[in-house]
């Protein structure tokens, strides 16, 4: 998969940091609503990066959260058959667009609808976890130096640290999701699930809550790190993670214990 790493290394270099905090007027526009966000480094990222894999595996076709966006049946396809590669081009767009440091670039290469490889990718330090099926989740520096991750062992709530992204339910389940974090040590959001699942699968939170949506670009390549790195991923209602699901929360924990324990305080949010 070292054609998706570098074609993502190159997009982030070539298009996303030259335009972070120097964005023009007219660069940033609203999707869905005022925290819905996309930029010209978005679009331009997501093209770069099929332009590139079209040259380096054109077996795979390239699948984007923009193209997704301006056509909302290519959803579908992308847990179709053959490969797909399903990248977020800017993660945390909202952080991009508002200077904040907090974003990074997401891909999962997808074989027959079963993810078969995840990166985060952050690439202001250049660096990144990654995951093949079956094999070890290991965070990469930039010089090659890599260490294989292990999710946290924390057991006890009242020093479990945890995200979810409260904006994105209605406004009920926005009080009983405030209100079941009270339980936990720490619950917040980072607003970019790149960096949400690489600190989990460092093992430096215990929990990650989807919205009700749970995108194949934001959760994909995470869930499979995490995994990798010893956790659990299942919806709500029990049913397993699959990327095809366009309803449903998502809880990923560091342990059953933990899915256990989040699922119960957050049934609210069942939908």
């Amino acid at each position: 998969m070292d054609q998706v790493l570098q074609a993502m290394r190159a997009a982030g270099k070539a298009v996303v940091l030259p335009r972070f905090r120097a964005l023009e007027v007219g660069e940033v526009s609203q999707k869905r609503d005022f925290a819905d966000l996309v930029t010209v480094a978005d679009t331009e990222a997501e093209a770069m990066i099929g332009a590139l894999l079209a040259q380096s595996w054109p077996e795979a076709r390239v699948l984007g959260e923009e193209a997704v966006a301006a056509d909302p049946g290519l959803r579908g396809a992308m847990a179709g058959p053959r490969w797909q590669v399903i990248v977020d081009p800017v993660d945390g767009t909202w952080n991009f667009a508002k200077g904040l440091a907090s974003f990074g670039m997401i891909a999962v290469a997808v074989q027959d609808g079963v993810a078969r490889y995840g990166l985060l990718y952050d690439p202001l330090c250049d660096d990144w976890v990654e995951v093949v099926a079956g094999g070890p989740a290991r965070f990469v520096q930039a010089d090659g130096r890599a260490a294989q991750l292990r999710v946290s062992d924390v057991a006890d709530p009242a020093q479990m640290c945890g995200f979810i992204p409260v904006g994105l339910f209605e406004a009920t389940q926005k009080r009983a999701a405030v209100l079941a974090g009270l339980a936990y040590g720490r619950v917040t959001s980072l607003r970019c699930s790149c960096h949400e699942y690489r600190l989990m699968a460092q093992g430096h939170v215990e929990f990650v809550i989807s919205g009700p949506e749970p995108h194949p670009w934001d959760h994909a390549a995470g869930v499979l790190a995490v995994q990798a790195a010893g956790g659990v991923a299942r919806f709500l209602d029990g049913g397993a993670y699959d990327l095809a699901r366009r309803f449903g929360v998502l809880v990923v924990a560091n342990s059953e214990a933990t899915w256990a324990r989040v699922a119960r305080d957050y049934a609210a949010l069942a939908v």
